[in-house]
């Protein structure tokens, strides 16, 4: 079993593109504090600092600052932490692969293998793409990262191939990228990558979804925008009262 050359691998990868999850570019530090920023909350915590400045309570004023500082430094290396663990996740769903290329096999990296590629599997292997087997012997896939189900799934060679087949059923010829081979060995052809596959179908309907604002959110700004309405009116009528006393 030759499996594809490095040519044919090659015009394939430039042609379908890499066998990875599509994903927006990673935020940077400024971007995360920027967000941050625009909490009502905080912004809330800056005026009242400066209204103390203003007002000659320094120490008040910095204790303010310090509070408001401490909040978004924490903010921003939980942020931090959450997008190292998406990355994390993201290489989960393409390891290095062993492929047969050009009658050989040959480690490569998870975003190279491309549909026709001839994969070897093992015990303790990711699976590297959705697949077909071509060879097996007691085969077993956990396939919870797709299902939800942690109990391994029985892998068969078969004539029956459904068109409709879907993760975690037994007895079918199928891998699914991702999964974990638990027992057994086998060699499978490679029929989807990146976003074609089930993981990637998956992930590109989690990115359509629109992230909406908590209920808790929403009415702290609809009362911080009440609370700056009615502090500039009362500023306002204090000033118009004052020069109105004064002019008298």
């Amino acid at each position: 079993m030759n499996g594809l050359t490095g040519t044919e691998a090659a015009a394939r990868l430039a042609a379908e593109g890499p066998n990875a999850l599509p994903h927006e570019g990673r935020r940077r530090v400024w971007q995360i504090a920027f967000e941050v920023l625009r909490e009502p909350m905080l912004l809330m915590l800056l005026v009242a600092g400066a209204i103390y400045i203003s007002l000659g309570d320094i120490e008040e004023a910095l204790l303010i600052v310090a509070l408001a500082s401490a909040s978004v430094v924490v903010t921003i290396v939980q942020e931090a932490r959450s997008e190292r663990v998406l990355d994390a996740l993201r290489d989960l769903t393409s390891p290095r692969a062993l492929a047969i290329r050009d009658g050989e096999q040959k480690r490569i990296p998870g975003r190279e293998v491309v549909r026709g590629d001839i994969v070897v599997l093992s015990e303790g292997d990711r699976v590297p793409a959705d697949a077909t087997l071509i060879a097996s012997q007691a085969l077993e896939a956990d396939e919870s990262l797709l299902i939800g189900e942690a109990v391994p799934v029985r892998k068969a060679i078969g004539t029956r191939l459904p068109a409709d087949a879907r993760p975690g059923g037994d007895d079918l010829p199928f891998v699914y990228s991702g999964s974990l081979i638990v027992r057994g060995q086998g060699l499978a052809e490679v029929t989807a990558t990146g976003p074609r596959s089930e993981i990637g179908k998956i992930g590109k309907s989690l990115s359509g979804i629109e992230n909406e604002p908590p209920p808790i959110q929403n009415e702290t700004r609809r009362l911080v925008r009440l609370f700056a309405v009615v502090g500039v009116s009362i500023s306002v009528l204090f000033t118009v009262l004052y020069g109105w006393l004064q002019s008298t």
